[in-house]
């Protein structure tokens, strides 16, 4: 990460879900917490999330997946990134996502995952501090 801007944090949206008030909300905490968040809005597809944030030079994609797509999403978006040379840019996922799936999405390459339960603090605590390395 360049240290002489803010950490940037890509705050998106994959595929067909249109519940996003936890993304705003996420996005809004990351915000007052001091990072720059860029918001893809909805009914993004795992390419435009990478495209995005080659464009934004963003050292953090927060993925908000309430569909049951979270595996599939997330190689997808990881293979987009490598394929770039990109795997430095950390993929934290949020949502409904079973426990069960949890260690299978770090095994791909997922940085963290949020479930719906997690407290807003303890996100903005993780982005903040893999915003400084």
């Amino acid at each position: 990460m360049n240290k002489q801007r803010k950490a940037r944090v890509l705050v998106a949206k994959a595929g067909l879900d249109g519940h996003d008030r936890g993304a705003k909300v996420v996005a809004r905490a990351l915000k007052d917490a001091g990072l720059e968040v860029i918001y893809t809005g909805l009914h993004q597809t795992p390419d435009q999330i990478v495209r995005i944030a080659i464009q934004e030079d963003v050292d953090a994609i927060g993925l908000s997946l309430l569909s049951g797509a979270h595996l599939s999403t997330c190689k997808r978006i990881l293979e987009g990134l490598a394929e770039k040379g990109l795997e430095d840019i950390a993929l934290v996922v949020g949502g409904t996502i079973p426990k069960a799936d949890i260690n299978q999405l770090k095994e791909i390459g997922v940085t963290e995952v949020f479930p719906t339960e997690s407290d807003i603090d303890v996100i903005v605590s993780f982005f903040t501090r893999i915003s400084q390395h």
